[in-house]
């Protein structure tokens, strides 16, 4: 049996894929067939489901000190196009989210700010929390987390355990990009490694915290420095079994150096689906597959939850950081039209909650 074979036949059995089988059958590039396999495997974890969720999303601050080349939304300290929002600030979007019927997720992801002390952020959860019990808080990258503990001199541990004790309930998946040490230190050379983001999310599930995981593709990393990130996201999922849901994050180069440097145009709907096909296909121990709207644009979303994702996230209302780098998608979205997405998909729209649950009188 050739390469190509045997990939297929374990694709196609729902059977565990090697690194070997992933490259295969990316190359082989049967566009059909992956999504066939794929559709299955999203069937056989979630039946006929495609969820979503009404969710804001809060920005901080765009004042960076990592002033990584892949991104467009950061400044440096003293940019008159810096902001940080202010508490009284925040008491006003917490205000109008509280007018949000049906709202479950709070999703806040910022930049790395060289001056605003860890107390602050802390207080932005103390504060979101005190507005909206109810809600859950998915907050911070392990980016963020890491370099609030390199500010504070606090474990990672620590860090965590301080978050969730002022009502921190989940992490988000961003700031993964690519592990391979090669493609960070030109993308993202200041960030946290690999190595430590995995150790954050290692930790965050120790504790009982959920999260998402996330891959940036379409830069400058190869193929199998692509795959190489999604089984180590499936080897600490085999550790932890902590991560909820995979995102895929196609690179949108506009107003970025790293696009204006390489020349990078964003890539193809074709390359998004069969990695969100794969992605499904090699993350066979993550439950949920989200197809982000806002980085795929609706059309692409729609058509991948017929390559195996399962989730279109939710509503947003408002998001900065993609759309500096030109996504050009609306900043939110009503359920009614998620729903009616899901359904011309052929599948059966869930509301869900932050853990997957459906939401009582949700539109279906």
């Amino acid at each position: 049996m050739t390469t190509i074979e045997r990939a297929r036949a374990r694709a196609e059995a729902g059977e565990r894929l090697s690194l070997e089988d992933a490259l295969a059958l990316y190359e082989e590039n049967d566009l059909l067939f992956l999504a066939a396999c794929a559709r299955a495997a999203k069937e056989r974890a979630s039946g006929r489901s495609v969820f979503y969720t009404v969710n804001r999303h809060i920005n901080l601050t765009n004042v960076c000190s990592s002033n990584c080349p892949l991104c467009a939304f950061q400044v440096e300290a003293g940019d008159p196009r810096g902001y940080v929002l202010s508490l009284e600030a925040l008491e006003a979007r917490l205000a109008s989210a509280r007018a949000v019927p049906g709202l479950s997720e709070v999703h806040i992801v910022s930049a790395l700010h060289p001056e605003e002390p860890f107390s602050y952020y802390v207080e932005v959860v103390r504060r979101v929390r005190a507005a909206l019990p109810a809600v859950e808080i998915q907050a911070f990258t392990p980016v963020e987390i890491v370099n609030f503990a390199k500010m504070t001199g606090r474990s990672i541990e620590s860090i965590l355990s301080l978050l969730q004790a002022a009502g921190l309930d989940g992490l988000p998946g961003g700031g993964a990009e690519i592990f391979s040490p090669r493609v960070r230190e030109i993308i993202c050379p200041k960030k946290a490694t690999a190595a430590e983001w995995l150790a954050v999310m290692r930790t965050a599930h120790g504790l009982g915290i959920r999260t998402n995981a996330s891959m940036m593709y379409g830069h400058v990393e190869t193929v199998r420095e692509r795959f190489e990130h999604l089984l180590a996201l499936r080897d600490l999922q085999d550790e932890t079994g902590g991560f909820q849901a995979f995102l895929l994050f196609p690179f949108h180069p506009a107003h970025t150096r790293l696009g204006e440097e390489y020349h990078l145009q964003r890539v193809g709907a074709w390359e998004d689906l069969k990695m969100m096909a794969l992605s499904r296909l090699v993350l066979d121990n993550v439950p949920h597959l989200k197809a982000f709207w806002v980085m795929l644009t609706l059309p692409i979303a729609q058509l991948a939850l017929g390559f195996g994702a399962d989730d279109l996230d939710g509503t947003i209302g408002e998001e900065k950081i993609i759309h500096a780098a030109g996504a050009q998608t609306g900043t939110g979205i009503t359920k009614a039209k998620l729903a009616a997405m899901i359904r011309e998909a052929g599948y059966e729209p869930v509301e869900r909650d932050a853990r997957y649950q459906a939401v009582a009188g949700g539109a279906r």
